[in-house]
C-alpha cells in the first residue's frame, strides 16, 4: 500500500516522491551547472563592461554604458527568446545556439551587467594614491591592474557578487522557456504527464531551499568578515 500523507485536501505520495526524485536530482545538476557556467560568464562579461565603461573613448564607454542600461532594463525572458527564437532568423547574423548554451549565454550576459556594476564600484572605490604610486613607479597599464589595483578593489565586491550568484540560481527557472529541462521544468513535466504537482514542485523548492540558504549565509559571513577587516 502507498504511503499516504493526507494534508489540507492533497495526498501525499511517498513512493512516487522516491520514484521521481532521482530524475530530480539530475536536474539539479543541470541548474548548478548553469548557474556556474553562466555566473563565470556573467564575471568576465562584467569585468570587460566595466573597464569599458571607465574607458576615455567615449566610442568604447558609451556603447558599453548602452548595453548595460538596455539589458538591466529588460526581462531575462525577453532575452531568453530572441537568443533562442529571434536571432537564429536575423538574415546574414542569424545564429542558432542549442538550448543549454542559449540559457548559459543569457545568464552570462544579463547577470554581467549587474556585476560590472559591482566591478566599478570596487574599482573607483580604490583610493586615487594608489593609481598615483603606480605612474610613480612607472608600472605598466597591466601590472597597475593585475598588482595593485583589482588586488583591493575585488574583496569589497565579494558579497555582492555572491549575492548575484544566489540570485542566478534562483532564476535559472526562466530558462525552461527555452527547452532546457532544469530543475523547474522537470517538475512541470512531472506534473503534467502524471496530474500531479504536489511532490515534485515541492522538491523544487525544498532543493532550492537546500541549496540557496547555506550560499545566503556564506555571503553574509563574507560581509561580518569584510566590516570586520575594514574596521581595522
Amino acid at each position: 500500500m502507498k504511503a499516504l500523507l493526507q494534508t489540507g485536501g492533497f495526498k501525499w505520495d511517498w513512493d512516487y516522491t522516491f520514484e521521481i526524485l532521482p530524475s530530480m536530482a539530475e536536474a539539479v545538476v543541470v541548474t548548478i551547472q548553469l548557474t556556474a557556467l553562466g555566473f563565470a560568464l556573467a564575471l568576465i562579461i562584467g569585468l570587460f563592461l566595466a573597464l569599458a565603461r571607465r574607458s576615455k573613448n567615449k566610442l568604447i564607454s558609451w556603447p558599453a554604458v548602452s548595453v548595460v542600461e538596455f539589458v538591466r532594463s529588460t526581462p531575462l525572458v525577453v532575452q531568453l527568446f530572441f537568443i533562442f527564437y529571434v536571432l537564429p532568423r536575423i538574415p546574414i547574423i542569424g545564429v542558432a545556439l542549442d538550448p543549454f548554451v542559449t540559457a548559459v549565454l543569457a545568464l552570462g550576459i544579463h547577470f554581467g551587467s549587474y556585476t560590472s556594476e559591482v566591478y566599478r564600484a570596487g574599482i573607483e572605490a580604490v583610493d586615487n594614491g594608489q593609481w598615483n604610486a603606480a605612474r610613480a613607479l612607472n608600472f605598466s597599464p597591466m601590472k597597475t591592474w593585475t598588482n595593485i589595483i583589482l588586488p583591493q578593489a575585488i574583496p569589497p565586491m565579494i558579497p555582492a557578487l555572491g549575492n548575484y550568484l544566489i540570485g542566478m540560481f534562483k532564476e535559472t527557472p526562466q530558462v525552461s522557456v527555452v527547452t532546457v529541462t532544469e530543475l523547474f521544468r522537470r517538475a512541470d513535466i512531472f506534473g503534467k504527464t502524471e496530474f500531479r504537482y504536489l511532490e515534485p514542485m515541492t522538491m523544487v523548492g525544498v532543493f532550492f531551499f537546500l541549496l540557496s540558504y547555506p550560499s545566503a549565509l556564506l555571503v553574509q559571513r563574507l560581509e561580518a568578515r569584510y566590516a570586520r577587516r575594514k574596521q581595522t
